[in-house]
């Protein structure tokens, strides 16, 4: 009995921390009446709000697509449109940008030449793709600034959509600031992260919402419960997810995800150093059976490390090229020295529910001849880790996207030194090509040499590429219109608006 009020005490105790952590939850962070709110999940974070730190995922660049701008950004028909700069002009190595008058950041300061001087440098120093012929960048006016290159780039201009930040933030990470339309008002690690309207913003009476709130989630189970309960307004789903959702209680709109889904395979780990095991495997897996069965038939086969979508210079004789043949892929391994077949580990970020189910089916596929090929399911970060940054795998299921609307960013990361080059695909043949096309001023010359890195990475067999998949995002029937699609994997905040 004389422990009765310690016991109550402590029991008193835990209700209140259990209640603190009720109204703190993601879905308990309501915005008050009269606030225009949008509430949208997401199954991964980024990996930094810097956006000139190059290590962000595509998840984590297209919110960052609301809070940073640059020089340029890309409209809905992938051209790119002046942002920062007002206008710009090209005189062969030469670029020069005037920037817009009294634009200025989310915390108010106005933004100086000396601030995109400071972003380019910074990032061109950082190992950002494209701006590796970069000379200098120079203050050329009071509201100009001048890059010059060491060489001729004719694709330069679409890596400038880098963000702009102010060169005397002395911490990007913890304290980011931008120019565009959403400021990053409160991060919770794990919970959500709040964007709020940037009141400086360029043009006027965007954004239309108040604030976007991006609720994280630990996978797309989560998603579908929180669209269902209402604890978020809208999602990116694919065609599996979107079968679970009544379409009487949501608008779908339908989006390609820009990148390309594909079998990843470590070209540089037995068995796959050997390209007829790697051919194998692209004659035993079942394209669109995978579409079929793990997306619903939503999906357009790629075949390629270049979106579809490309049109001028995706080559579009790979959209199969390694049309199923179970007796060819028996005979390969046989060749190879594997005529009982071999054990395989798929590494997968469980966070994908669209990269799991994918997974289920090429394990089912590559069992009928004689590959026994298993799942091993990880998180974000540790993907990120030891796939990504360690290659230290067998073979992986994941989706690559382009920071810009040109192929070159599809492929730069398959030359042999690349850093992002994961699956260690080496190829002397791919490297000239590649850098040929860097070079090329003629278009219909450039477009050519690309169509020709695609199909030398094909021959090769280098992974097996199997689509640009075809997502939908949802949201709560009638709440929200203004949703716009980019040839990029954007999100786009600032376009929408609530009913």
């Amino acid at each position: 009995m004389k422990k009765k009020p310690l016991f109550t005490a402590v029991f008193a105790l835990l209700l209140l921390l259990a209640a603190y952590a009720f109204f703190t939850m993601p879905g308990r962070d309501r915005a008050p009446p009269g606030i225009n709110e949008l509430r949208y999940g997401l199954a991964t974070e980024p990996v930094t709000f810097d956006p000139l730190n190059p290590a962000n995922t595509a998840d984590g660049r297209s919110i960052l697509f609301n809070v940073f701008e640059g020089l340029v950004r890309p409209d809905s028909t992938g051209a790119l449109i002046p942002a920062v700069a007002e206008s710009y002009s090209i005189d062969g190595l030469v670029y020069t940008f005037t920037l817009r008058e009294g634009i200025r950041f989310g915390n108010g300061r106005e933004l100086r030449p000396a601030d995109v001087v400071f972003s380019i440098n910074t990032a061109a120093n950082a190992g950002f793709p494209g701006l590796g012929r970069i000379e200098r960048v120079e203050v050329s006016g009071p509201r100009e600034v001048r890059i010059t290159l060491s060489e001729l780039d004719p694709e330069f201009l679409p890596y400038l959509t880098v963000g702009i930040v102010p060169e005397d933030n002395p911490d990007r990470e913890r304290n980011p600031i931008g120019s565009g339309p959403f400021m990053i008002e409160h991060y919770a690690p794990q919970q959500f992260l709040r964007l709020a309207r940037n009141p400086h913003y360029r043009i006027n009476g965007v954004p239309a919402l108040d604030r976007v709130t991006i609720v994280f989630v630990a996978g797309s189970d989560a998603l579908i419960t929180g669209l269902l309960g209402g604890n978020i307004d809208g999602a990116s789903v694919t065609g599996a997810m979107l079968a679970r959702l009544n379409p009487d209680n949501f608008d779908m709109f339908p989006w390609f995800s820009n990148t390309v889904q594909l079998l990843a395979l470590n070209n540089a780990r037995a068995p796959f150093n050997d390209i007829r095991v790697r051919q194998a495997i692209n004659y035993a897996i079942d394209v669109p059976r995978i579409i079929e069965t793990a997306f619903h038939g939503h999906g357009q086969p790629s075949g390629s490390p270049v979106i579809p979508g490309l049109a001028r210079a995706y080559d579009d004789s790979l959209r199969d090229p390694f049309p199923r043949d179970m007796d060819r892929a028996r005979q390969l391994l046989s060749e190879s020295g594997h005529p009982n077949g071999f054990s395989l580990e798929i590494t997968v970020p469980s966070a994908f529910t669209m990269h799991v189910d994918t997974a289920q089916v090429i394990v089912h596929q590559l069992a009928q001849v004689g590959i026994r090929a298993t799942i091993r399911l990880v998180d974000w970060g540790t993907w990120l880790s030891e796939v990504y940054r360690n290659r230290n795998y067998q073979a992986t299921i994941i989706s690559l996207d382009a920071r810009t609307v040109s192929p070159r960013s599809f492929l730069f990361r398959y030359v042999s030194d690349s850093e992002r080059n994961f699956i260690n695909f080496n190829s002397p043949d791919f490297d000239r090509v590649f850098r040929e096309a860097l070079v090329e001023a003629s278009e219909e010359r450039r477009t050519a040499l690309y169509r020709e890195a695609q199909r030398i990475i094909s021959e090769n067999a280098a992974s097996v590429f199997i689509q640009d998949i075809l997502g939908f995002r949802v949201f709560a029937r009638g709440r929200f219109g203004g949703v716009v699609n980019y040839p990029v994997f954007v999100m786009d905040f600032a376009s929408m608006y609530r009913r």
